[in-house]
């Protein structure tokens, strides 16, 4: 039989230390920036009570915040937006150096985004930027045309266009209603031009050329015909001019 102090000493735990590794225990991870900016503006945020009423409503706050990454503290506009039937508004934030209310200063931001869009069709729809010539001034000239080609259509699709087709964007219209395929036949006294109803129907074409029609001034009647009492004609539709 085996010695019973061996078969205790057998059955012994350990009392060597457990081996873990040398982790350093990990800090809690910061804020966000986000997060800071949509705490300073909680009381913008938060749902109203009662019943919203059928008009946008806006709220703008003003304060100071210094991000991680920067060396000093910079002013930061907040806008928040309800709109009718949303859960949730919509908000922005726009860090700037100006010294504008913070009304003024959405208003100068939110055009110069429009302006950047502005430009930014006019690079797809027009292509302005492709100035393939060697001397500036011949660059000039071209941008200028371009700018020029870009400001007609501008004004065609917001005078001559139909409600259907009034936010079109330029490319669409240059697409569906200028750079389109036609048959043209010429008669003794008018001009056909065919076109495929497919994408844009007649009734369409008759209203842009209605409206094109309507951006003609009136004739003035000269002081001889105004004496005599003779009634000025339309040649564009047949109709005595009053």
């Amino acid at each position: 039989m085996p010695d019973r102090s061996l078969l205790a000493n057998s059955t012994t735990r350990s009392v060597l230390p457990r081996w873990r590794p040398n982790v350093s225990p990990t800090p809690a991870p910061a804020r966000t920036d986000g997060t800071a900016l949509q705490e300073r503006i909680g009381y913008l945020i938060a749902r109203p009570v009662g019943r919203p009423p059928n008009h946008v409503r806006r709220y703008h706050a003003n304060f100071n915040n210094q991000a991680a990454s920067w060396s000093k503290p910079r002013r930061v506009v907040a806008k928040a937006e309800w709109h009718p039937g949303e859960l949730y508004p919509r908000v922005g934030f726009i860090v700037t150096n100006m010294a504008r209310p913070s009304e003024n200063i959405v208003g100068f931001y939110n055009k110069r985004g429009t302006r950047e869009q502005w430009i930014k069709e006019g690079k797809g729809a027009i292509k302005w930027t492709r100035l393939s010539f060697r001397s500036f001034a011949a660059k000039a000239v071209r941008l200028q045309l371009h700018a020029l080609a870009y400001n007609l259509g501008n004004c065609f699709r917001t005078l001559a266009t139909p409600e259907p087709i009034r936010d079109w964007s330029m490319t669409t219209l240059r697409e569906k209603l200028i750079e389109i395929g036609a048959k043209v036949v010429g008669h003794a006294r008018y001009v056909a031009f065919q076109t495929a109803e497919v994408a844009n129907p007649r009734n369409m074409f008759a209203d842009i050329l209605r409206m094109i029609g309507d951006l003609r001034p009136p004739p003035v009647a000269s002081t001889g015909e105004r004496a005599a009492g003779v009634t000025p004609w339309n040649e564009t539709d047949g109709r005595s001019v009053s």
